[in-house]
């Protein structure tokens, strides 16, 4: 059996709990849509174990494959906003206090 790469190894807890909703929220989505496993992992382009695996959250799944499955459900969208550099609150914070330094840098 292969080696599980490091990075999955140490994925952060909250991160392993957003996965972990995100599948199961997907579940929920497949069956509201009276959709089987099968179904939904032909649509996908995956085997039925792989589906199973990403509605646990398994971080072993491709992000295509949770990609086309929020697609599946109309939520594709969602994505383009997750890394939004408009919404990238620590980097605004730096360079507000970068800003506030050189203000006072050049008030002295």
């Amino acid at each position: 059996m292969p080696r599980r790469s490091d990075a999955v190894e140490s994925l952060p807890p909250v991160v392993a709990a957003a996965l972990a909703r995100l599948g199961s929220d997907l579940a929920v989505a497949r069956k509201r849509r009276k959709q089987s496993l099968r179904d939904w992992a032909t649509r996908l382009n995956v085997s039925v174990p792989t589906l199973a695996k990403m509605e646990k959250g398994d971080p072993t799944v491709s992000a295509g494959v949770y990609a086309t499955a929020l697609w599946l459900i109309r939520r594709h969208e969602a994505m383009a906003v997750l890394a939004d550099p408009q919404h990238d609150l620590v980097a605004l914070e730096g360079e507000v206090k970068t800003a506030t330094r050189r203000g006072a840098k050049a008030h002295a």
